[in-house]
């Protein structure tokens, strides 16, 4: 989803949405959802730009929801039953690295001009 929402829920317009669908195309995203005012914006778009991309324009947090959370389980899910508060462990090669990174100590040079 691309837009800016309110507190209440409301999902406003935004601009540049030819640069992001043609970003997200290249991603390989292949489901857009845009602010129901932005419709406008794809109907100025090459048809063969946009081929093959699927677009739910909504108006409120709600309907985001809706197409964007689905009930399928999704294949080949990653499991995050490592540590507490369900975060995966992190591969002990990347702890070395930051640890590493914690006791280097740089010396800056005052430079005269």
């Amino acid at each position: 989803m691309t837009g800016e929402i309110t507190l209440r829920g409301r999902v406003l317009p935004v601009g540049g949405i030819k640069e992001k669908i043609l970003a997200a195309k290249r991603a390989g995203i292949k489901e857009i959802i845009l602010c129901a005012d932005n419709e406008k914006d794809i109907q100025e778009i090459k048809k063969d730009y946009i081929k093959d991309l699927t677009f739910h324009y909504v108006e409120n947090m709600s309907e985001v929801l809706d197409v964007a959370l689905t009930a399928q389980k999704v294949k080949n899910a990653i499991s995050f039953n490592g540590k507490e508060n369900g975060v995966a462990p992190i591969k002990s090669s990347a702890v070395k690295t930051v640890e590493s990174r914690k006791s280097v100590k740089v010396k800056a040079k005052k430079v005269s001009s």
